[in-house]
């Protein structure tokens, strides 16, 4: 098919710069070297990878309805509506699963469910490690989140930190993860503390960069370890994602 033709103006720098990736033979011409790196720059400015945690002992509340709807499908409805097209499932073999296969069987984004035996979510986490090349999403896999994705993902892409975490304000934050901000910055993060001196709270949905992989020694849980080591390294993130949340138990 033949492509359109434009004319745009470039400074003689970044023109020489775009010449000089034209190798004759990966990159063999001027055009194709701007379509290439058009490409790879708008790629890298968007998120199309998601992954759900889930507990094997938790499957089952993916299986029920809300909205008139499984929870797996109001979340596959999520994603597909924010230009999200791969999701894995990371949970353990259960009876559940042949019932879960059968919920995703006509989901127009790719799903794939790993089993792993992990001992905490930062472990089963890991097992995406060699297949995201990119930020990507993580989820808690018995939440129901519905709200401005995109908004939540340029911040993260603009303000490039190792994570940006989804946060809601509540009343009562007994069962909660707490979150104190500075700014756009969490400085300190607790998991289900005894005490709270915040009243915002984890929604239970993250954006990573892969390099995230690079601080998971000694990491067994997400909310426990990686959060908190994150907030000291002025390295996490809060958004508030001001939309509808459940947790389903």
């Amino acid at each position: 098919m033949a492509k359109p033709k434009i004319a745009i103006s470039l400074d003689k720098s970044l023109l020489d710069l775009v010449d000089s990736k034209v190798d004759g033979s990966v990159i063999r011409s001027r055009s194709q070297a701007m379509e290439f790196f058009l490409k790879k720059g708008l790629q890298e400015q968007s998120i199309n990878t998601a992954v759900l945690l889930i507990k094997g002992e938790h499957q089952k509340n993916l299986l029920k309805k809300l909205k008139g709807k499984t929870l797996i499908k109001n979340q596959l409805e999520f994603f597909a509506q924010h230009g999200i097209n791969n999701l894995y499932i990371i949970t353990q073999h259960t009876k559940n699963i042949n019932l879960l296969l059968n919920e995703i069987s006509e989901s127009n984004i790719n799903v794939e469910i790993i089993e792993t035996n992990a001992r905490g979510n930062a472990e089963a986490l890991q097992v995406v490690k060699g297949k995201v090349k990119n930020s990507f999403i993580v989820m808690s896999g018995d939440t129901y989140n519905s709200f401005d994705l995109l908004k939540m993902i340029k911040k993260h892409l603009e303000l490039d930190k190792m994570a940006t975490m989804g946060l809601m304000t509540r009343e009562k934050t007994i069962g909660y993860g707490t979150a104190i901000l500075d700014g756009d910055f969490i400085v300190d993060f607790q998991e289900k503390p005894k005490q709270n001196s915040t009243n915002i709270v984890n929604a239970g949905i993250y954006i990573f960069k892969p390099e995230i992989f690079e601080l998971f020694e000694n990491v067994n849980s997400l909310e426990k370890d990686l959060f908190p080591k994150l907030a000291r390294l002025k390295q996490l993130i809060g958004f508030f994602t001001y939309g509808e949340y459940e947790h389903l138990e």
